[in-house]
């Protein structure tokens, strides 16, 4: 398909893309340095005991929060929108799930990763199926986890953290969406998130969560589309004009489930 777009790059000879190329890079390497200092930073943070019993329902049965572990020392969970009365996972989370390929590389680092959801086990596993997909995904409806861990917000089952705001903060700053304060209507959002977690013998910790932007990089090929001249094809985008929302991708007004796709 073609696009009219504004603001296209510049054509020019190979040495004076090379030029700008690595004044680019000086700006790359910052970037790649203050990664690495986050990531120590975050390798250095506290970790929580978790001692709340929970219960996971999965192709084999209910599961405990070890037991997601599946015997390594490490174990990352994606929060994953899905609602017990929903028909459907949230296309967004459903877009960073297409992504989830083979686990071998993690797993021959000691880590497990798995998807968790309040919908109960029977709508999940038909979505998995129908999506095709072959990572661990298991249902917390029967227990607080999501709760606990900020990825279903209601203020009538635990306090309101909403990306580590409390309800009292986003009375001062407003919520990402409405930018208002925490209302009762909103009790039972369903939020996306990653949280991780570590293994000391049979005793579990939670060293690590992270919610909103924090998880675009695992969502939607951000990585590969970054790089891209046209990038995410999204509106907020500069340099504005690159390019026109073709309305399918996430973050468009089109979004839709990974299999409603042509491509």
């Amino acid at each position: 398909m073609e696009m009219e777009m504004a603001g296209l790059p510049e054509i020019v000879g190979r040495e004076e893309w090379l030029r700008a190329r690595k004044e680019l890079l000086l700006q790359e390497k910052e970037v790649t340095r203050a990664r690495d200092r986050v990531n120590a930073a975050r390798r250095r943070l506290p970790m929580v005991r978790i001692d709340k019993p929970y219960v996971f329902d999965g192709v084999d049965g209910g599961r405990s929060l070890l037991d997601l572990f599946d015997g390594r020392e490490q174990l990352v969970v994606h929060h994953f929108m899905f609602g017990p009365d929903w028909d459907n996972a949230c296309p967004s989370c459903s877009s960073a799930a297409d992504g989830i390929g083979n686990l071998r590389q993690l797993r021959a680092r000691n880590t497990s990763l798995v998807a968790v959801s309040r919908a109960p086990y029977p709508k999940i596993a038909a979505y998995r199926e129908r999506m095709g997909w072959q990572f661990p995904w298991y249902s917390s409806y029967r227990s607080d986890f999501n709760y606990d861990f900020h990825a279903t917000l209601d203020d009538r089952v635990a306090p309101i953290l909403l990306q580590f705001r409390t309800a009292e903060e986003l009375t001062a700053n407003g919520t990402p969406w409405t930018g208002g304060p925490w209302t009762p209507d909103m009790n039972g959002s369903e939020l996306p998130g990653i949280s991780a977690f570590l293994r000391v013998g049979d005793e579990v910790f939670h060293t690590y969560s992270t919610y909103g932007r924090g998880i675009e990089e695992f969502h939607n090929a951000y990585p590969y589309l970054d790089l891209t001249a046209l990038g995410r094809q999204e509106v907020w985008e500069e340099p504005k004009g690159r390019a026109e929302p073709l309305g399918l991708q996430v973050g468009g007004p089109g979004m839709r489930l990974p299999d409603e796709y042509d491509a």
